[in-house]
Order: structure tokens, then sequence, then C-alpha cells
């Protein structure tokens, strides 16, 4: 009986993984566009720096999916794109922790990790120097945004395309991006093709102003927004300034600028005001009509 149990562990616990497995989708079939093939390996470890589990090094972009239960399941999907200065991604706070929010919702979501700059033996602490190096981290910046950007547009797309196999609507496809990751949805914002257009953006105390002389699109989608006053790298002049594009441009826009809260709260617990932002998101969301089910 023990060797019969043994196997049947043993299968149930392929089985498991083979589906987990199937639920990591690669963004592109070979060498991303506008990369060299590399031989370095992504690392996942948790960051005393950040007090997070952090993602590094990524050279090859994927897709991993939280769905929710068929019972809740609404239509609705979204692209989560976690920050972390392009040089790691904030892969729980800011990724599978959205994602499992958002299922509860009845929501898909889709965590991208989207192509980084290459760092050694600890990401986040190589970011404090660069970040204090302001002409070397523009110079960053400029090599590795537009390959973030990419991997951002070719995720919406994928995700309409393949909407039928997750049961979501290719019309019903959004996206949301957290510091860094905001900056990648601000720039799948301006930047989408017909085939790749969300229908909504969420950048999130976005970093940058790469955008700044993009112009809004004719069908610009909703923008929801949110930020800190108190942000420690002084971005929410940024989030302020999309919501004026927006609101200049007559599109719909949603902004909330929490007095406290710092830089990077994504689903972390303060015991702040903007613990909650995520509850104005699905409240912003229900009111669009993207919590209803398809």
């Amino acid at each position: 009986m023990k060797p019969f149990l043994s196997r049947m562990l043993y299968i149930v616990v392929f089985a498991a993984t083979l589906a987990a497995a199937q639920d990591v989708i690669p963004l592109y079939p070979a060498t991303p566009p506008g990369s060299m093939q590399e031989n370095y390996p992504e690392k996942e470890y948790f960051s005393k720096i950040w007090n997070t589990e952090v993602v590094s090094n990524v050279t090859k972009p994927n897709l991993v999916v939280f769905k929710p239960s068929a019972e809740l399941r609404n239509g609705t999907a979204v692209v989560i794109c976690p920050g972390g200065g392009f040089m790691a991604l904030s892969i729980n706070s800011e990724g599978a922790d959205v994602a499992k929010y958002l299922a509860a919702k009845g929501v898909t979501a889709f965590v991208l990790k989207y192509r980084l700059a290459r760092t050694g033996e600890d990401a986040t602490q190589e970011f404090g120097a660069m970040f204090s190096d302001r002409q070397k981290f523009q110079e960053m910046l400029s090599k590795i945004v537009p390959l973030a950007v990419a991997d951002g547009l070719a995720a919406v797309t994928y995700v309409r395309q393949h909407a039928a196999e997750w049961g979501v609507s290719p019309e019903r496809v959004g996206i949301i991006g957290f510091s860094a990751g905001g900056a990648v949805t601000a720039g799948v914002a301006f930047h989408y093709k017909p085939e790749g257009r969300p229908v909504f953006v969420a950048p999130i105390y976005a970093g940058g102003d790469e955008f700044k002389d993009a112009a809004v699109p004719a069908d610009a989608p909703p923008m929801f927004i949110a930020a800190a006053t108190d942000d420690q790298l002084g971005l929410a002049p940024v989030s302020v300034a999309l919501y004026q594009r927006w609101a200049a441009a007559q599109k719909s826009a949603e902004l909330h600028i929490y007095a406290k809260g710092g830089h990077g709260f994504g689903m972390r617990k303060q015991n702040l005001p903007s613990d909650h932002w995520i509850d104005r998101f699905a409240d912003w969301l229900e009111f669009q009509g993207w919590l209803k089910k398809d």
C-alpha cells in the first residue's frame, strides 16, 4: 500500500507542478526584439533593503497568470507591471498580491516580468548607488526603458489575441503598473497600436517623464492614478502631470494623491489611508463596468 500511495502522491505533485507551469507564458518565442542572446540567469530572492521578494536580471519576459474561479470570472483581464527602478521587480507587493486581490474580484490577472538592466549580487543595493548618480541612472534608463515598454505593449497585445483561451474579452484587457512598472504602463498608454489598445490604464506612483513629449492618443483609454505626496523619490508630480494631460485632452481620468504613504506602498500595510488605494481602484473598475460579467 505504501508504494502505491507514494506513486499516487508523486502523480498528484507532478500534475500540480505541470498545471502551474502552464500558467507561465513566455512573451516571445525566441530572443526578444532588440535584445542580444543573454546567458546570465534570472534571480529571485528576498531583499533586506526593500524588505520584500524581488526578481532581477530578467532577459526572457513572461506572464504569470492568476485565474479567478469560474463562478467569479467576469471577462476582464489586466496586465500587472511590478516596479523596481528597471533593475528589479517587487514581485509580490506590486505583482502577485495585486493579482490575487483582482482575481478575487473576477479579473484574470497576468503579472509581467519585463526586461531589466543587468545587475550583480543584489540589484536593490545597486539601485541605491545608481540612483544617486543621476547621469549614470539616466544612461541606464535610456537603454532599458524602450525594451521594458515594448514588453508592456507586447503583453497587452498577447492577452488580447489569446483572450478566448482565458475566458476573457479582448475588449476588456487593461494594464496597471507601479513605479518603473508605472512608467511601462504610461508608455503603453501613449504608444499602443490598435491591436494592443488597453481598455484602461493605471499608472501607480509612476516613475520618470520619458513620455512628456508624447501626444495623448485620440482614443486614449480611461486612466486611474494613485500616488503619495511624501514619495521619497519625488515622483508625485509625474502622477499629477499625467492626470492633467488626460484631462486637458478631455479623456476620462481619476487621480488619488495621499498625504502620506511614501514610495512603493503597493499592497503593503502601513495603517494609512493609502493602504486602501486598491479598494478605490476596484471601485473605479466597478464604476466603469469592468467588474460586471461580460
